[in-house]
């Protein structure tokens, strides 16, 4: 991903979730990926897929279930 793409997808998910605090971090060694923070904390990854001619981006976000409430 390029920093032009990264912006804006950092922007667009600032502005879909209310959150200026939401970070996006190319710490991945992959060039299709790119790491997501909110307030500095990890949340997750972006991955970049080119398929068909059709340009989209993949959030996973992992919930562990110990990080649930009891």
């Amino acid at each position: 991903m390029d920093n032009n793409e990264i912006t804006s997808v950092e922007k667009y998910l600032r502005q879909t979730f209310g959150n200026e605090a939401i970070a996006l971090d190319r710490k991945t060694k992959k060039a299709d990926s790119i790491e997501v923070s909110l307030g500095g904390e990890f949340i997750g990854v972006i991955y970049k897929d080119e398929e068909d001619d059709d340009l989209s981006y993949s959030f996973n976000m992992a919930i562990l279930a110990d990080d649930l409430p009891k």
